[in-house]
C-alpha cells in the first residue's frame, strides 16, 4: 500500500503523511479509542477530496472526515485515510447581513468566526466547551448545540444548506426544497435522485413513519442525536399533509458524523448579537437532587444558559494554575452549582429579571447561596465550566473519568427522576459518578471513574452503559445529545429505535455510500464499545526512568497520559493566550501539545528499545516545542510539555550525543564571561559581517538573525564599584538580587536600572556570590548540568532567603526557574519548596510593596506617558502579567495597556536556529508585531524578557524595554 500512497502524494496538492509519527499522533481523538490510520491528509481543493474518493473506492480503504479532532465518541478513530480540512479549508466565502446567513468551508473555527460576525451585529449561537477550536464542519458532522441551545437551538437547525461530494465523486448541494421540487429530484437519474427516491421509497410507508414516531426519542427534545434524522423527515410536508415544514436533507447529513458525504461548504442562519447586559446567578447546592430539581422552575425564567457542575469538576479546579483564580464566586464546599444567564437590553430590565429568579430560587428552598455575577465575572465563571471536560484529566492515576454515557439527555419533566434512578445504578457499581451537565436542555454529562487498562474496569465500562442504555429507553431519551453516537453509543442505537427503524438507518447509509468508504463502524454496524481502546488492556507498565522528578503523577508516562485530547493547544491566536505557539505558526496537528504528549505516550509505552526515549520521530514531534510553558497553565489537564522535552532531550542525546550548536548555546554564559573581559573585540567580532557570518553558518545560526552584543560593564562590577553607594539609609526591607547570567553579560544596563530604582525606593539590595540559572541547559536537556546548578542555587539560598528578604529577579525565565525546574530537580525537594514561593519577579515584589503602602505614586513623574506591554511566557504560566501592569500604572499619567499577545517567538535559542527562524518570525507576526508597528512612537513597548526584546528589534526595529528601566526614568 505505500507504493499507491506515494503516487497518491504526487497527484495530491495538499499534503499526505504515512509515516508512524504521523500515523500514531492521529490514531487517537478526545475519546477512549485508539486505531492507527493508513495515512493523514491535509487536502488542498475539491480536487484533492475527489481524488481521495476515487483513492478509498479502488483500494477498498476508508476517509474519517477530521477538523479540531476532539469528538468524544471515537468519531475520528479508524484504519483509513483520516482527512484533516483544519488547514486549508477554512475561507469564509461570504456574509449576507440581509438574509443573516454565512457561506464558509467546513475548517472555520467557531469562535473566530464570531469574532468577523460581530462587527455586523451577528454570531452564529450553538456554543460548545471547545468552541475556541472546533470548527463548523465538526459541528455540522456532531450536531453540537452547548450551552446556549436552549435560546439558539442546536446546529441542524442553523445549517441552511450543504455543499458535499457524494460517495461517487459527485458534487450536491442539500438545501431544504418544496415537495414540487422533491418530485424533481426524484427524477434524476444519478447518485443524488437516488438518495432521494430511497428516502421516498422508506418513509411514505405509513407503518414506517408511525414505527420512527414511536421509537425515536420525542420532538420537543431538541437534544436528540440518534442515529440518523429521519425522526425529523417525517413531519415534512412531503410526507405529512399537515405541514408546511420543508423537507431537508441537511438535517440527515447534520449529526450524520461523516458516514454519508463529504461537506466542502456550509452555509448557516444566523442571530442578532443577544442583548448586551447580562447577569448569571450561581446557584448553590448540597446535593445533585436538590439542584436538578431547581431546574423546572428555573427554566421558567428568560434564560440564556442553565448550566450544572458538580464538586468533582470543582475540586479540580482548586489546584490548576490558570482556573484556581475563577473560584472567586464559590461559597463553601457545594456538591453542584447551577449557573443560571439573563440578559437583557437595559440595566432596570436586567436587575428586574435577575430579583425575579432570585425569589423564585429562594422560595424553592433548595439551594443555599445565590451570588450574583456581573460583567467579566460571567465569563470567568463560564470558563471555570468550560475547562471542565479537560480539568478531569488532572485526576492522578491510571483511574478518570470515563466518556460512555455521558451524552444522555431526556425530557425536561423527567430530569429529576431520571438522575435518581441514576445514582441508583451508579451505586450499584460503586461509583462517584462526575455530574457535568447543560441541565436546561435535560442533557448530563455523566461519567463513571474507571481504570480502562484493567479488565475488570472495562467489564464496568460495558455494564454500566448496558444499564444506562436501558435506564435511558425508560424515559424515551436520547443516548447521544450533542457528542454523537460514533462507537461509543453506535452499538446501542438499534436497541435504542428497535430494529425496523434500524434498519432504515442502513439503507440510508448503504444508498449514499455503498462501497462504505466515509468513516465505517460510526453509528452504523459499529464494532463493539469495549474494543480498540487506547490502551493495552492488563498490560504490564513500562518503567521509565527519567532524571527530572515527575512523581507528581506517577511518572512521565502518566504525564503524558493525562492528555485526554480535549485539544484546547488549538486554539487560534485571535482567541488569546500562549498555547501552543508553533501549532499557530505551522497548523499542523503534529505541532501541538496533544500530539507531543500522544507521541510520547505511544513510543514509551511500544518501544522496544532499551532506551525508550531513543526515537527520531520523537525528535520530530518536539522539534517545534518552544518551551513556553503556556500548556502548563492553560492546558486543562496541566500537561507540562516543557518538562516532557526537557527529559526527551537529555534521554535522545544521551543515545545520539550533544550537538556542537547546543553546546554552544548551553555554554552560552561562561563564554560572555570570558568575552566579558575584553566586550569591544567581542562585541566587533559580532557586528562584523564578516566574522558574524562566518560564526552563524558555523553553527548553523540564521543569517537575518542579529547577535546580541555584551554590556561594557557587568551588573557584578558595577554592584562592587557602586555598593555603599546603592547603601540605602533606614532601609524598608533588604532584598536579594538574582544576577542571572542574561542580564550579567547582556542586559547589564537592566540589572543596573533595578539596583538604582531599588536602592531609591529604600530597599537595601544585596549580591552574593551565585549560580547560572540553568536556563540554556534545562532548554537544550543538558540535565545533569542543570541538576548541579539548581542544587547549588538552593544550597546558597536556602538559608537566606524568606518572606521578609526575598530573593529578586529580573528575568523571568531564570527567576522563575527556582518555582518551577528547581522543584523538578532538588535534591532536597522541602528546601526547594520553601525556598520556591519567596523567589519574586521584580515586578511581583514591587505589586506587593505597592499594595502595603511602601511605594507611592509621589516618588514619579507626572509626565504623561503611553505604554504597551509584552509579557513573558514564563511570566503568564508561573505569574501573571497583571504585576507588570500594575506596577507602571502606578506614575500618575502613565496610560498602561496590555498587548494580547501569546509568545514572542524568540524562546531563547530557539529564534536564532536556521531552521527555526522562519516559524520564530511567523509566531511573532501573530499578535505582537502588528500591535508593536501600530503603537505610536511616542508610545513606549515593554518586554520584561530578553529574548522579547531581541525579537522585537529584529521584527518590528523597535526598541523595546524593560518595565524597571521605565520605571527608574520614572523616578522624581
Amino acid at each position: 500500500m505505500k507504493e499507491e500512497l506515494r503516487k497518491l502524494s504526487v497527484d495530491l496538492e495538499g499534503d499526505l503523511f504515512y509515516d508512524d509519527l504521523w500515523r500514531s499522533i492521529y490514531a487517537t481523538d478526545a475519546s477512549v479509542y485508539r486505531e492507527l490510520p493508513l495515512a493523514v491528509c491535509y487536502p488542498k481543493n475539491e480536487e484533492d477530496l475527489k481524488l481521495l474518493i476515487k483513492f478509498a473506492t479502488e483500494n477498498q480503504t476508508s476517509l474519517i472526515p477530521r477538523t479540531a479532532g476532539t469528538s468524544l465518541a471515537g468519531q475520528c478513530v479508524g484504519t483509513g485515510i483520516v482527512v484533516d480540512v483544519s488547514k486549508y479549508f477554512t475561507t469564509i466565502y461570504e456574509i449576507n447581513t440581509q438574509d443573516k446567513t454565512v457561506r464558509l468551508q467546513p475548517g472555520v473555527i467557531r469562535d473566530d468566526l464570531n469574532r468577523i460576525l460581530k462587527e455586523h451585529g451577528l454570531f452564529f449561537g450553538p456554543n460548545t466547551s471547545t468552541s475556541n477550536r472546533c470548527m463548523i464542519g465538526g459541528m455540522v458532522g456532531n450536531n453540537s448545540s452547548g450551552t446556549t441551545s436552549i435560546k439558539y437551538g442546536t446546529t441542524r437547525e442553523k445549517v441552511v444548506s450543504l455543499q458535499t461530494l457524494l460517495s461517487d465523486g459527485s458534487k450536491v448541494e442539500f438545501r431544504a426544497i418544496s415537495k414540487k421540487e422533491f418530485q424533481e429530484k426524484l427524477q434524476l437519474e444519478n447518485l443524488e435522485g437516488k438518495i432521494y427516491r430511497e428516502v421516498e421509497a422508506k418513509l411514505n410507508s405509513e407503518e414506517n413513519r408511525k414505527e420512527i414516531k414511536d421509537k425515536f426519542p420525542p420532538q420537543e427534545m431538541h437534544r436528540r442525536n440518534t442515529g440518523y434524522a429521519i425522526d425529523d423527515l417525517v413531519y415534512s410536508e412531503v410526507f405529512d399533509n399537515t405541514s408546511t415544514k420543508k423537507l431537508d436533507l441537511c438535517n440527515l447529513l447534520s449529526g450524520s458524523e461523516g458516514t454519508l458525504a463529504f461537506t466542502t461548504e456550509v452555509t448557516l442562519q444566523l442571530d442578532r448579537l443577544p442583548p448586551p447586559k447580562s447577569s448569571m446567578i450561581a446557584a448553590h447546592y448540597t446535593s445533585i437532587e436538590a439542584c436538578l430539581q431547581a431546574v423546572v422552575p428555573a427554566m421558567k425564567h428568560p434564560l440564556f444558559t442553565c448550566e450544572m457542575m458538580d464538586k468533582t469538576i470543582l475540586d479540580c479546579t482548586k489546584q490548576n494554575l490558570k482556573y484556581k483564580e475563577n473560584r472567586f464566586f464559590i461559597e463553601g464546599d457545594p456538591q453542584a452549582i447551577l449557573m443560571l444567564e439573563l440578559r437583557a437590553n437595559s440595566q432596570e430590565e436586567l436587575q428586574q429579571q435577575t430579583q425575579e429568579l432570585l425569589e423564585s430560587l429562594r422560595s424553592s428552598d433548595l439551594g443555599y447561596a445565590f451570588p450574583v455575577l456581573m460583567d467579566e465575572q460571567i465569563e470567568l465563571a463560564l470558563e471555570l465550566r468550560k475547562a471542565g471536560l479537560g480539568l478531569l484529566g488532572n485526576i492522578v492515576g491510571d483511574s478518570k473519568a470515563v466518556a460512555c454515557i455521558e451524552d444522555t439527555a431526556v425530557a425536561l419533566p423527567y430530569l429529576a427522576d431520571y438522575i435518581l434512578e441514576f445514582s441508583q445504578v451508579m451505586k450499584k457499581y460503586k461509583q462517584a459518578a462526575v455530574y457535568y451537565a447543560h441541565a436546561g436542555a435535560g442533557e448530563l454529562h455523566l461519567r463513571p471513574i474507571l481504570n480502562i487498562k484493567k479488565s475488570e474496569d472495562v467489564k464496568l465500562f460495558r455494564s454500566i452503559t448496558e444499564d444506562v442504555a436501558k435506564l435511558v429507553k425508560k424515559y424515551n431519551g436520547s443516548m447521544s445529545g450533542e457528542h454523537g453516537d460514533g462507537r461509543v453509543r453506535a452499538e446501542f442505537i438499534e436497541y435504542m429505535i428497535g430494529s425496523k427503524n434500524y434498519q432504515i438507518l442502513k439503507d440510508v447509509k448503504s444508498v449514499f455510500d455503498p462501497h462504505n468508504i466515509f468513516n465505517p463502524g460510526k453509528i452504523i454496524d459499529a464494532p463493539p464499545m469495549d474494543t480498540s481502546f487506547r490502551y493495552v488492556v492488563d498490560r504490564k507498565e513500562p518503567e521509565v526512568e527519567t532524571l527530572m522528578d515527575f512523581s507528581e503523577t506517577e511518572g512521565i508516562l502518566r504525564m503524558a497520559e493525562k492528555c485526554n485530547g480535549s485539544g484546547d493547544c488549538r486554539k487560534s491566536a485571535e482567541s488569546g493566550g500562549t498555547m501552543c505557539p508553533s501549532y499557530r505558526a505551522t497548523k499542523n496537528e503534529k505541532d501541538t501539545t496533544r500530539a507531543r504528549a500522544n507521541g510520547l505516550r505511544e513510543f514509551l509505552t511500544n518501544s522496544e528499545k532499551q532506551n525508550r526515549f531513543d526515537h527520531s520521530e520523537l525528535k520530530e514531534v518536539f522539534d517545534l516545542c518552544i518551551s513556553c510553558k503556556g500548556c502548563k497553565s492553560e492546558c486543562p489537564s496541566s500537561v507540562d510539555v516543557a518538562a516532557l522535552k526537557a527529559e526527551f532531550q537529555y534521554q535522545y542525546q544521551k543515545a545520539n550525543g550533544f550537538s556542537r550548536r547546543n553546546k554552544l548555546f548551553v555554554n552560552n554564559g561562561k563564554m560572555n564571561k570570558l568575552g566579558s573581559k575584553l566586550p569591544g573585540i567581542t562585541n566587533f567580532f559580532f557586528k562584523n559581517a564578516f566574522t558574524s557570518g562566518l560564526a552563524k553558518k558555523s553553527f548553523g545560526i540564521a543569517k537575518e538573525r542579529s547577535l546580541p552584543n555584551l554590556s561594557k560593564q557587568t551588573v557584578a562590577e558595577y554592584y562592587k564599584i557602586n555598593k555603599e553607594r546603592l547603601r540605602a539609609e533606614n532601609p524598608l526591607k533588604t532584598v536579594y538580587f538574582f544576577n542571572d547570567e542574561f542580564t550579567n553579560y547582556l542586559d547589564a544596563e537592566v540589572g543596573i536600572d533595578a539596583l538604582e530604582l531599588l536602592s531609591r525606593l529604600k530597599y537595601q539590595v544585596e549580591i552574593i556570590e551565585h549560580e547560572e540559572s540553568g536556563r540554556s541547559h534545562f532548554s537544550k536537556g543538558f540535565l545533569d548540568e542543570a541538576k548541579l546548578l539548581a542544587n547549588k542555587n538552593i544550597d546558597i539560598f536556602k538559608n537566606l532567603i524568606s518572606e521578609e528578604t526575598p530573593l529578586i529577579g529580573i528575568e523571568p525565565s531564570a527567576i522563575l526557574s527556582f518555582r518551577d525546574e528547581y522543584l523538578r530537580m532538588a535534591n532536597n525537594k522541602a528546601d526547594a519548596e520553601k525556598l520556591a514561593p519567596n523567589c519574586l519577579l521584580i515586578e511581583e515584589f514591587l505589586k506587593k510593596e505597592i499594595a502595603l503602602g511602601n511605594i507611592r505614586a509621589s516618588s514619579f513623574t507626572s509626565e504623561e506617558k503611553k505604554i504597551k506591554i509584552h509579557g513573558h511566557c514564563h511570566q503568564k504560566a508561573l505569574s501573571n502579567t497583571s504585576v507588570t501592569f500594575t506596577v507602571l500604572n502606578l506614575p500618575e499619567n502613565y496610560k498602561v495597556t496590555l498587548i494580547p499577545s501569546g509568545c514572542c517567538g524568540m524562546a531563547g535559542s530557539f529564534g536564532y536556529e536556521e531552521e527555526h527562524y522562519e516559524v520564530s518570525m511567523n509566531i511573532g507576526e501573530q499578535t505582537l508585531f502588528p500591535a508593536v508597528r501600530k503603537a505610536s512612537e511616542d508610545t513606549l513597548i515593554a518586554a520584561n524578557g530578553t529574548s522579547c526584546r531581541h525579537q522585537i528589534k529584529d521584527g518590528t526595529q523597535r526598541n523595546a524595554r524593560h518595565p524597571v528601566s521605565i520605571l527608574r526614568d520614572a523616578l522624581k
